[in-house]
């Protein structure tokens, strides 16, 4: 433990000082409502407004978790990623300073502008609390296809020549879903300290035993799901949130993600999808139609996203030491079952 990193209630005093010497703001401006947000948990994250004479500045703050729930956590990714995507049409913030060394505040963070609009329920799910709970069928619809053309847009963009070749993983292997699946395997072992549950040993021989060669490498969020996307008043997209586990592999890796945590958030806790919410064969022909790529692997990636979300699950429930009956991993268990042979 870090123990010169401050705790959240001395944050908003320490961030006045570097607010003031990065952005252009005068010597008044002042740090308020600084509050922490529970949405995520792979990065601690606080909503706060830069005030001084010329006006309100909404700003995001974020720091590593005090536990890191991956193993290569980087803050320098999610950064790059946003200002290399600036430009492209995807509605992601601006990161406006990083500091890597965080000696003043005891840790690395950043600082970036706030978008507007609202995400649907993370916990509850949203479909059972929020704005997606709340909409019509018919706004509801409209925002899952505005998160399916997100994730669609996404993939159709030149990770080349955005310059995020660096999102590849070349020492876990020579092609991308040997990569990912070589990293969940080394990660999954980082997380349990060696002690992979017998569901998480199939799952990674299942998915060594079937790689395959992608026909599409893209950009993969790897954060593709509603809770992530911010929509405006007319249920439309607005923003697009946490890029802490971008990698560049196989476009299906995203739609099994999207898939998959609507299952949990909906047939797993026992009642079907709200009104208005297209089903998986209406998604995977959008997602075709509006892409022109094949969806030939679905249960493959739904099977590896219930592995990758699994990680920071296992992390916390293996350092925490979690009551059994606190069964955080129980959707992705749960979901493996169904899904291996």
């Amino acid at each position: 433990m870090n123990t010169s990193r401050l705790p959240a209630e001395q944050l908003a005093t320490a961030l006045e000082r570097a607010v003031r010497r990065n952005f252009p703001v005068t010597e008044s401006a002042r740090v308020r409502d600084f509050v922490r947000t529970d949405r995520g948990f792979a990065t601690e994250t606080f909503l706060f407004d830069v005030e001084d004479e010329s006006g309100c500045l909404p700003m995001v703050f974020r720091r590593p978790p005090e536990m890191s729930l991956f193993p290569d956590y980087d803050l320098l990714r999610q950064v790059l990623v946003m200002r290399r995507l600036a430009g492209t049409g995807i509605p992601v913030a601006e990161p406006l300073w990083l500091d890597r060394e965080g000696e003043e505040l005891g840790s690395p963070y950043f600082v970036m502008n706030r978008l507007t609009g609202e995400a649907p329920s993370d916990y509850p799910s949203y479909h059972s609390a929020g704005n997606y709970f709340e909409a019509a069928p018919e706004q509801r619809e409209r925002m899952w296809w505005g998160c399916v053309d997100t994730i669609a847009d996404i993939h159709r963009l030149d990770w080349r020549a955005l310059g995020l070749d660096f999102l590849g993983m070349p020492k876990y292997g020579s092609a991308p879903v040997e990569q990912i699946v070589n990293y969940l395997d080394e990660a999954l072992t980082w997380a349990t300290e060696g002690e992979q549950p017998e569901i998480y040993r199939r799952a990674i021989t299942y998915l060594r035993d079937n790689l395959y060669q992608p026909e599409h490498v893209t950009l993969c969020w790897g954060d593709a799901r509603m809770s992530n996307i911010l929509y405006d008043s007319d249920f439309r997209v607005s923003g697009v949130l946490d890029w802490e586990i971008a990698y560049l592999g196989d476009h299906e890796a995203d739609l099994g993600w999207l898939l998959f945590l609507d299952w949990a958030s909906s047939e797993f806790e026992g009642h079907p999808p709200l009104p208005g919410t297209p089903t998986r064969a209406e998604t995977i022909a959008h997602y075709e139609n509006r892409t022109g790529m094949p969806v030939r692997n679905l249960r493959y990636n739904e099977i590896l996203a219930a592995v990758l979300l699994s990680v920071p699950l296992l992390r916390m429930a293996n350092r925490v030491q979690l009551p059994p009956e606190m069964n955080i991993t129980g959707f992705c268990t749960t979901r493996l079952e169904q899904l291996l042979p």
